[in-house]
Order: structure tokens, then sequence, then C-alpha cells
């Protein structure tokens, strides 16, 4: 049986299949994506707390490889093999350079279930993972572009660096990091005792959302749907590669994976659009959100498990 979070996500893909009139609010859907950013970052920053060392910086450097590695890696594969436009293949390789803060989520409520150690600093993955990619793939657009873009560097790096979803994971780590899971507990139990509440409704109308992207699926885009379902496997394969070099636990090693394996539906197409006006984000967001976000929650965190198993031995 799957975790049953999972099952609320396969609740929400039916109803938006058979056109329910099932929605979420969109001002709940917001308060949803804010307790849930804001739960991740003080429950990391719990762990974290008086656990500070120079093996962590060795681990989280290692992380901001990938986060650099991923996006020059798909950058080519998507340009020449998918064969999409110079502005779309610089979007696909932010968004799938960048992660999914509900793929972390579920696989964080994976982790937990199986009582697989997890470390407090798997929220700053987050962060690393997507600041580069995001930087990259716009950068990479402007290397091969004539046109460029005008929007300056300057601009997109408070964009990125500000937006709410690194403010609240950030915050949240500082704040539980300075009180930890006693001092604070007056106001974080409220938080950390509702993570997977928050979570099942969260992919609930993650759910209805996937299931209204995967009506534009067409058979032109077969290149695009190959490449979604089978880039999670090979980006988790680098996820635990590293994990496996840098000691890590059963649990972080699989957060890390199902982190790789993910792609940016929510930071990333706000910042394309900004940047590469030309790119189209229904596509990026057919591939992300339609597709590599489903097969991640129902097939993919189980199956990054499997492998990690397979190669810790």
């Amino acid at each position: 049986m799957p975790d049953i979070v999972v099952m609320f996500f396969v609740l929400g893909v039916i109803a938006g299949v058979v056109r329910s009139d099932l929605s979420i609010p969109k001002a709940a859907y917001d308060i949803l994506s804010l307790l849930l950013m804001l739960t991740i970052g003080l429950k990391g920053g719990m762990a974290l707390h008086g656990s500070l060392d120079a093996a962590l910086l060795i681990e989280l450097a290692g992380v901001t490889l990938l986060g650099i590695l991923i996006p020059l890696i798909i950058f080519p594969v998507v340009r020449y093999l998918v064969r999409l436009s110079l502005a779309d293949s610089a979007s696909l390789a932010a968004h799938y350079g960048s992660v999914s803060a509900g793929t972390f989520a579920v696989a964080l409520a994976y982790t937990e279930a199986h009582s697989l150690m997890t470390g407090g600093q798997v929220t700053l993955y987050l962060v690393l993972l997507e600041l580069p990619a995001i930087m990259l793939g716009i950068l990479l657009y402007r290397r091969f572009s004539r046109e460029g873009s005008a929007t300056s560097m300057s601009g997109l790096w408070h964009e990125t660096l500000t937006n709410r979803g690194v403010i609240l994971l950030v915050g949240g780590v500082l704040i539980g990091w300075l009180y930890g899971p006693n001092a604070g507990e007056s106001v974080t139990s409220l938080y950390t005792n509702a993570f997977q509440g928050i979570l099942a409704l969260f992919l609930l109308e993650m759910g209805l959302v996937a299931a209204e992207t995967l009506r534009s699926l067409r058979w032109g885009h077969s290149r695009l749907i190959i490449f979604a379902l089978a880039a999670p496997v090979v980006l988790s394969c680098l996820g635990l590669m590293m994990a496996y070099w840098l000691g890590l636990p059963a649990g972080s090693a699989i957060i890390l994976a199902s982190l790789t394996a993910s792609a940016s539906y929510i930071a990333a197409p706000v910042a394309i659009r900004a940047a590469i006006p030309d790119a189209n984000i229904g596509l990026a967001m057919l591939a992300s959100l339609g597709l590599t976000f489903p097969f991640n929650v129902l097939i993919g965190i189980p199956l990054y498990h499997q492998l990690w198993g397979w190669l810790a031995g």
C-alpha cells in the first residue's frame, strides 16, 4: 500500500480526470504552500540544532555541485535529443535542475514512515539545488541567444533569493536551529504536528492540477513524454552516487535522490517567464508537474529506496 498522503494525490488526479467540481480555493492553496515551506524549514532547523561542523560544509558543497551539473547535462539532452528550441531547452534545464518542494515533502514523509535516518540539513538541499539551476538556465539562454534578455542579473538574483519559498525555508531553518526542538516547542509543535495533514491537502490540490495539465498532452509530445519519465530515474542516480560518496544515511540519500529526480513547478516558472519570454512555460509545466511529479510520488521514491539498498549493500 502507498503512503496515505500519496493517496490524496491519487484522489486529486481521479477528481480531475472525471471533471469533478472539487477544488481548493487559491487562498487556501497559498496558505497550504506557505505552511508546508515553513514547516519543512522548521523541521530541518531543529534537527540541525547543535550539529554544525566541517563535514556538513563538505556535504552542502557536494549538493551545490549537483545543482550546477544537472542543468548543464539537461540542456544538450533536450536541445538535441528532445529537439526543443533554444528558449525551451534553457527553460527545461532550469526546471529540471531546480527541485520540487512537493516531492521533497513526500520524500520526507516517506523516510519518516519507514523510520529512516535523515539529517536536518536536507532542507538546505532545496535551496542549494534550486538557485544555481535557475541562474544557469538563464545564463545558457543568454550565452547562445543573440537577443539575450533585458532582465538584469542583479534583478534576477534579488527575485530568486527573496521569493517567498526561499524566505520561508531559510527563515524556518534559522528559527528551528536557534531554538531547537524544546525552547520553541510552544510554537513549532503546532506546525510540525500538522505536517502530514498539510501535506495531504497540498497533494490533493497537486493531483487536481496535474490532471488538468495532462489534458494538453498530444502525440506530438512523445519525445518530451519519454524525457519527463526517463529523466527522474537517471537524475536520481546522480543523487544516489553523491549520497554514497558523502556517506549519507539512508533517509538523506533517498531525499537527495528524490530532489535530483524532481523538477520545479513553482519557483522556476516564475523566474523563467520573466527572463526568457520566448520559453513555453506550459510545455515545462506539462513535463514537470504533469509527468515527472506524479512519477516520483507514485513510483519514484520507493524505487530510489530500492536502488539505495542495492548501492549501499
